[in-house]
């Protein structure tokens, strides 16, 4: 700093007219020491300024090409300082990542109207008839939760010993054979580092060191001070103060505080007292308020429950009760009955604790004197489990099952979605003009409408009807709606023509052949997700996929953990160029044109007709016929009395 105020200082003594004109005419003659002559921007963007003045106008010239303001990001463009702020708005390294949250709870058992018949049958036909929207996101959200749920916050009796003392063991016998165990290495090792930075010459801050000799001068300067005879003798608070190493503190206590007061100073400095023997820690009897005054009074018990004379009655009518011994095998359970699912087990575990705060059975304090003891035990088949196992590694080799409901919820006021299990992010990143467009598409028109709005069931899918019907389709083409579980989001897929779909052809790739000019322009109409997927096809579709990408792509910074050569570990990132995963914006949808649901209930198999044939009659016929059957009795009663009638 002391270097650059001397050159503008300099500059100033050279050129003291320069340094205060501003003017654009300025017809001050040129000189050495006092100015310099005009000159205009080399950028040509219209300043004029004397010509000592031109480093500092680069700083500020609008035509100077400066990298993007997120070069740091991965953004490799340089552009003139002028289209910065437009450019932040096509800026391939303006993304934004997703934060969409949803819950999906456990299938509830106990539900009488849940939907476990349907699920089971979904889960049969999936691979016949494809998979519907949600349960294909259900599938997708139960192997993410399976995957981060671990069995040792629920399980940890079920648990293996510790990698440490097999390593321990492991060592043990190295040592017994002979050879050199992995402790002796790492303090070789150790030494030799430790010898290393003995025989280097130690480096010394001198900024550091003349700061630390200044502070420690000062102390001994107020060190010194202090003990000089110079300094007054501190006055003698020994009996007049209230701190708890003083002598008399509790009478001057009693008479100068209040009752409030003094037991606010007994409760804080208490501990105090004791150490410096104010009080002592324990009383006699006699000098004890409380039992010197006090007598002891006899425990009386009230029984507050009176016993019914029934009861007493039957009390003597009691059968003989024989011991005998009881096993599982008494039960009639066969040995398959023993063991319990670990993922209906552990879902409910976990749900236990999202929604009540505490583990199923857990062992807790309910006063000073009763304890709730945990009784809930669990049976396995692979138990034991390791340290860091996971629910998904133990359900690897089992059977897909949906154990999850196939309504989400995005509102809950039961818990904190941040911090429970069952919380799924959406967590896909797109660019900033691309993200109101993804949230509008994907999650409110059809995440948000899926349950009997966006795809429309059989109202007897509780009893385990399958069939489903998607109502609606974009406006602006025939596409319908699909989840790819690969990706994890949603996608277009168009209705194209059975002789277009490329299944009656010789199987040869015509589309490859075309020129290269031809397909880039051909690509440039796909979305985002399509020319992601159009990458993966071959090397030539590669190279036209990547001529987009600074016009369609996004720039993402990875990191990838790093190991040095003396065994730190480092975090670095470099610049990943791809597509975002959003396809064709729609901005309206249409109804399809399809049947009604009514017609699938004429020939839904689970839609039973009940024929009645034996008459019922109705409440309101019945009692009208009640009442002219009375008045049929009382007009012959009349009759036979009155002949004339």
């Amino acid at each position: 700093m002391g270097r650059e105020s001397r050159n503008f200082t300099q500059k100033v003594r050279q050129h003291l007219h320069c340094d205060s004109c501003y003017s654009r005419r300025c017809r001050a003659r040129v000189e050495p020491s006092a100015s310099c002559a005009l000159v205009p921007c080399r950028l040509l963007c219209g300043a004029v300024f004397h010509l000592c003045k031109e480093e500092d106008h680069l700083l500020l010239c609008p035509n100077v090409r400066v990298p993007c303001l997120n070069a740091e990001y991965g953004c490799p463009i340089q552009l003139p300082r002028s289209s910065r702020a437009a450019h932040l708005q096509v800026c391939p390294a303006s993304v934004v990542c997703c934060s969409m949250e949803w819950l999906r709870w456990p299938v509830d058992d106990t539900n009488p109207n849940n939907f476990n018949a349907m699920q089971d049958n979904m889960m049969k036909e999936r691979e016949t008839h494809g998979e519907a929207l949600d349960v294909a996101m259900a599938l997708v959200d139960q192997s993410d939760l399976y995957a981060r749920l671990k069995m040792k916050p629920l399980y940890p009796e079920l648990m293996e010993q510790e990698e440490e003392e097999d390593i321990k063991e492991e060592s043990r016998e190295e040592i017994a054979v002979g050879a050199l165990p992995v402790s002796s290495m790492s303090e070789n090792h150790a030494a030799e580092e430790t010898a290393q930075r003995v025989t280097q010459p130690p480096m010394i801050n001198m900024e550091k060191y003349n700061l630390f000799e200044m502070m420690f001068s000062m102390e001994r300067g107020a060190c010194a001070d202090t003990t000089s005879p110079r300094s007054c003798p501190p006055p003698d608070t020994s009996k007049t103060g209230l701190a708890p190493w003083q002598e008399g503190v509790l009478e001057r206590l009693g008479q100068e505080l209040t009752p409030q007061e003094y037991n606010m100073y007994m409760v804080h400095h208490g501990r105090m007292l004791l150490a410096f023997g104010q009080i002592e820690a324990c009383t006699s009897r006699e000098k004890d308020f409380v039992y010197g005054s006090l007598e002891p009074i006899a425990v009386q018990t009230l029984h507050s429950f009176k016993v019914t004379s029934s009861s007493l009655a039957n009390s003597h009518r009691k059968n003989p009760n024989n011991s005998v011994d009881v096993d599982t095998s008494d039960l009639g359970a066969s040995e398959e009955d023993w063991f319990v699912d670990e993922a209906e087990a552990t879902l409910l575990g976990y749900a236990e604790m999202a929604v009540m705060g505490h583990k199923i059975s857990e062992t807790k304090g309910a006063d000073g004197l009763y304890v709730d003891f945990g009784t809930q035990t669990h049976s396995f088949r692979t138990s034991p489990f390791k340290q860091r196992t996971t629910l998904a590694e133990v359900m690897a080799d089992r059977p897909l099952k949906l154990l999850l409901q196939l309504q989400a919820e995005t509102v809950n006021s039961r818990n904190n979605r941040a911090s429970c299990a069952f919380t799924f992010l959406c967590g896909h990143s797109f660019h900033r003009r691309e993200f109101a467009t993804h949230f509008r598409n994907v999650h409110s028109d059809i995440q948000m409408c899926l349950s009997e709005w966006f795809e429309q069931q059989c109202p007897l899918a509780y009893l385990g009807c399958t069939y489903r019907q998607r109502r609606f389709h974009p406006s602006t083409q025939k596409a319908t709606v699909t989840y790819n579980q690969q990706l994890r989001c949603f996608n277009l897929r168009p209705d194209v023509l059975p002789s277009l779909d490329g299944k009656t052809g010789d199987g040869e790739d015509r589309l490859s052949s075309l020129p290269y000019e031809v397909l880039c322009h051909m690509a440039s109409f796909l979305d985002s997700q399509s020319l992601s997927q159009l990458a993966l096809v071959s090397r030539l579709m590669r190279q036209v996929c990547s001529s987009l990408l600074q016009e369609r792509g996004m720039v993402t910074l990875r990191w990838e953990r790093t190991t040095s050569s003396h065994g730190r570990a480092k975090w670095k990132s470099k610049p990943v160029w791809e597509f975002s995963h959003l396809f064709s914006a729609v901005d309206s949808w249409n109804m399809a044109d399809i049947p009604p649901i009514s017609a699938h209930l004429k020939v839904c198999p689970f839609y039973q007709k009940t024929e009645q044939k034996e008459r019922v009659a109705l409440p309101f016929i019945t009692e009208k016929q009640q009442k002219t059957k009375s008045f049929n009795v009382l007009f012959e009663i009349l009759k036979i009395k009155r002949p004339f009638l």
